[in-house]
Order: C-alpha cells, then structure tokens, then sequence
C-alpha cells in the first residue's frame, strides 16, 4: 500500500514543486489562477500557487509556481496534466523543479504559519477531526524590567505624553485528534515593548498578545503531528514525541515555558522568494 508522510513545515524539496508554463493570455490572471487553483487542489492540499506574468522574450502568457506539502501528489499531478490541455486550446508544460536551494533552506525546517497549520490540518482529517483547548494563558511581565524598560529614563519616556511598557505572555495550549487518540501539548511566550499613551492603547496590546501566544502555541505543537496518507485515501495521525512533552501532574497549577526563537516569515515574504526564482527550461 502507497504510504505518504506530511509534516506542518513549509516545503522546500524540489520534489514537491512543479512549475507550469505555456499558460495562454486568453485568460486573465486571476481565471488562470483559478483554473489552475481547481485542477492542481484535486490531487492534494498546495501550500503555494503563484502565477505570475510571462517576460520577454518568451512569449505572452503566464506561469505558474505550485506547492504540494506531498511528493507523492505533486508526482501523480504532474502525470496527469503534463501535455493537457485542460482549460485551454494548447497543452500546458509541467516539469519538478530543478532548483538548487540555498543550504540554508535546504534543510530548513520552518514550521508552517497559523493559517496554513489549519488549512492542512482541516484538509486532511476535517474540521471535527482535530481540537485545541488553552490550558493556562498568563501574563508574565516582570514588573521590576518593566520600570526600567526602554533604555532611557522615566522622563525621556513620559516626553511623548506616554509612558514605557513592556507584557509578557505566556501560554500551554493541548492539541488532541479524538479520532486517532492522540494527544500533544506544546508551549509559547511572547513579549512586546512599546510607548502606552492610554488605557485603550494597552488593552488592544494585550488582547494582540494573547491571540499571537496561542497562535505560536498551536504552531509549535502541530510542529510535533505527522500525518500519515494511506493509499486507501485514510489518514493516520503520529506524534514526534521530545523530551519536553507534558505529564499531567507537572502543569497543575503552574505554566511550563519555553522561549522559543525561529524566524518568521509572512506569505508575502514566501513568495518574493519564490519570485526570484529562475523558471528558465532547457
């Protein structure tokens, strides 16, 4: 039985990418993501689909850039519409990408953006095959760094007509899969300095804080779900467990933290990458 492995990481293997050209201009840029969007979702979850205008000398037209999360479905996707015509009067050209990736994204690990962990997750198992409950969100500001926040003094800090603050916030969150009796926890903290010129100021501060703690917490616990894809079209779910992982008699009554730091990357950011990409085809 064909067996594929998903992990919650943003893929970067060139056996995962494929890119599509021949793409006519009869269409306008947002039909041809469209179409595109329609045909490559039917073999499997994207992480990305960009599309993209032709330059010269190439002809007019477009391209496309697409993104599986599975090797195995980029792999039947390319099969089965290489030399199609699909939505147009020619054949489309679909090739892997040959790519050399920089070493350091070569074996990058970036875990996947909030959205795109729900997305995936929701895709594959459904949205009553998976739950996320908050243990414990705490404030965790030090009052004592907070006074001397800013570099500066109280007085340098009061100039603007505020005065210099910074939150701390932490939180346990426990991602289960009912269906699969599975159970994971993870942790977040998150922090933010800035000038507080009033009540309601500080209050959408922390209220931006707490949502972005149990994003990154739920982020950090999808980090350790491996989906497993059977060829029967079932889906199993595994757990990379680590040495960290919860007991239920260690997080009563206390909140476990860990700082974590990697970089951060905005879907906008992913694709200008991906747009200096070199799609010339020998």
């Amino acid at each position: 039985m064909e067996v594929d492995v998903l992990e919650f990481k943003v893929p970067v293997e060139n056996s995962k990418t494929l890119f599509v050209w021949d793409i006519q201009p009869s269409h306008t840029e947002d039909q041809v993501y469209v179409r595109l969007l329609g045909v490559f979702s039917s073999f499997g979850p994207l992480y990305l689909l960009k599309v993209s205008h032709s330059s010269a000398p190439n002809p007019p037209g477009f391209y496309a850039l697409v993104k599986f999360y599975s090797a195995a479905q980029a792999s039947k996707a390319l099969r089965q519409t290489d030399g199609r015509t699909l939505f147009q009067n020619s054949p489309l050209k679909v090739r892997l990408s040959s790519k050399q990736a920089p070493h350091f994204l070569s074996h990058s690990s970036r875990p996947l953006s909030h959205a795109c962990c729900l997305e995936l997750a929701n895709h594959c198992l459904g949205f009553n095959g998976w739950t996320s409950d908050i243990i414990t969100l705490k404030e965790l500001t030090n009052e004592e760094e907070e006074e001397e926040g800013g570099g500066g003094g109280g007085e340098e800090n009061d100039e603007g007509g505020g005065r210099w603050r910074r939150l701390k916030f932490g939180c346990l969150l426990q991602l289960s899969f009912p269906h699969h009796g599975q159970t994971t926890r993870a942790t977040a903290v998150v922090e933010d300095s800035f000038t507080c010129s009033g009540p309601d100021v500080l209050l959408q501060k922390r209220c931006r804080l707490q949502k972005m703690v149990r994003e990154k917490a739920l982020i950090q616990a999808f980090t350790k779900v491996l989906l497993i894809l059977l060829g029967n079209g079932k889906v199993m779910v595994e757990l990379k467990e680590t040495s960290d992982e919860f007991l239920p008699e260690q997080t009563e009554g206390v909140l476990q933290v860990n700082e974590f730091s990697w970089s951060e990357f905005t879907a906008d950011e992913e694709e200008a990458a991906d747009e200096e990409l070199d799609l010339t085809v020998s």
